[in-house]
């Protein structure tokens, strides 16, 4: 049977905005690859989740967030690594540590920093009650030995402990994993997924390495005033992020006003648009 002329110009427009969306995601992807051009956007980056307060509630939104950037990073064929892991008591994770792969991988997740906070009825309340729960995420590239960060031993403090992790093939279950506390700055790195504790300690002490130089650099621009946008602690109360999936959905970013109803699909890695938006904002 032939097509009627409706037919036949109801499947042309709907060809048309097929491609219209295609054409503009295409685009809008061009557009944010210009904007990755700091010095380390195209490394690959160092992200920790850690749980706030709240128990298991807050141990279970780190992991959800987890699962989030496991699946951002299944959209832009990235490899993960997972460094440390620090299992919740009941469920979720209190923290985790992961190496993700890929270029650009630091370029878009340094858009991720900051304290995350979600709000829902919770599965673990036999009240059916609303709960707002907070997990930070943090950022840092990974950088390659043709940059010197020099580190006196001494100012070093090295445990050696069994790791708290399931074991298997992913977190190793002998007394090798090592944490590396770095005394001047407070900051520490640990790792428990090698085989030995010479490797652990080697991969501790490269994520170290780059934590310290962040660290220095970040202080330069800060005494230089040349840091871009609105600076903010990582403390809980100053979140970059809200989820909401009661009473309304809603994924709101309070740095660009983008949002988003569907919560679900961003929990299921869908960020490009928050991460666009938020690099477009940083440029002005």
């Amino acid at each position: 049977m032939a097509k009627t002329l409706d037919q036949t110009d109801e499947e042309s427009l709907t060809w048309l905005e097929t491609e219209n969306k295609t054409l503009t995601k295409k685009i809008e992807d061009i557009e944010t690859l210009i904007l990755l051009n700091d010095d380390y956007d195209k490394n690959d980056a160092v992200l920790e989740i850690h749980s706030g307060a709240g128990g298991t509630e807050a141990c279970d939104w780190a992991n959800m967030l987890y699962r989030m950037y496991t699946r951002y990073a299944e959209r832009k064929n990235y490899k993960l690594e997972i460094i440390d892991q620090q299992p919740g008591l009941e469920a979720g994770i209190k923290s985790i540590t992961i190496i993700v792969k890929g270029l650009n991988a630091y370029g878009y997740l340094k858009n991720e920093k900051g304290i995350h906070r979600l709000v829902r009825i919770s599965p673990f309340d036999s009240g059916a009650r609303r709960h707002t729960s907070f997990a930070s995420v943090s950022v840092t590239p990974v950088i390659d030995d043709s940059i010197k960060v020099e580190i006196n031993e001494k100012d070093l403090k090295i445990d050696v402990f069994h790791s708290s992790g399931a074991g298997g093939q992913s977190v190793n279950t002998t007394d090798s994993a090592v944490r590396i506390t770095h005394l001047p700055t407070g900051i520490v790195v640990t790792c428990q997924n090698e085989r030995s504790q010479v490797q652990n300690k080697a991969k501790a002490m490269q994520i170290l390495k780059s934590k310290l130089y962040e660290t220095y650099e970040e202080n330069k621009k800060q005494e230089l005033k040349q840091l871009k946008g609105e600076q903010r602690d990582i403390n809980f109360g100053s979140q970059i992020r809200s989820y909401v999936m009661h009473p309304y959905s809603l994924v709101k970013d309070h740095r660009t006003n983008c949002e988003d109803t569907n919560v679900n699909k961003v929990l299921d890695g869908d960020l490009d648009k928050f991460i666009s938006a938020n690099l477009r904002r940083n440029a002005k």
